[in-house]
């Protein structure tokens, strides 16, 4: 089961896109986890999880969790007021960079890493496979 939640106040994205683009990654990398929760959330809410858990004193914009005592759960948060600056940064759509942030989560709960420059562009280039067949298979 797949289920998309909205935390943040004002932020929006469609629970339906999410949903896709968590299947585009699931079927194509063979990790089927049982349950997917995908959390769209605020700056403030994701550093203190950020803090809490992973021990980094600042906003992210998105924080995966693998839940193994509970039958390989997964949970996503993303930071849609980051999503919305990052957006205008790289000149991309609101939709195009949260779908890329849900494409990011979904890669490092399937294994991939992204701490060295190596790492880096080869989840990259994983992340544009996976845009370019979200956006071309849009409904």
């Amino acid at each position: 089961m797949i289920s998309a939640m909205h935390q943040h106040p004002r932020r929006r994205f469609s629970a339906s896109e999410a949903i896709r683009a968590v299947r585009a990654v699931q079927n194509t990398e063979k990790r089927n986890f049982p349950t997917v929760s995908v959390v769209f959330t605020t700056s403030t809410f994701i550093r203190r999880i950020n803090r809490k858990f992973l021990r980094h004193d600042y906003a992210t914009d998105v924080i995966t969790f693998t839940l193994e005592a509970k039958g390989s759960e997964a949970e996503l948060y993303i930071n849609l007021d980051l999503a919305k600056t990052q957006a205008e940064s790289y000149k991309v759509s609101y939709t195009a960079e949260v779908r890329r942030l849900i494409v990011h989560g979904m890669l490092h709960l399937c294994g991939y890493k992204d701490q060295t420059s190596d790492q880096k562009s080869a989840m990259r280039r994983r992340e544009n496979t996976y845009l370019k067949r979200l956006e071309s298979t849009k409904r």
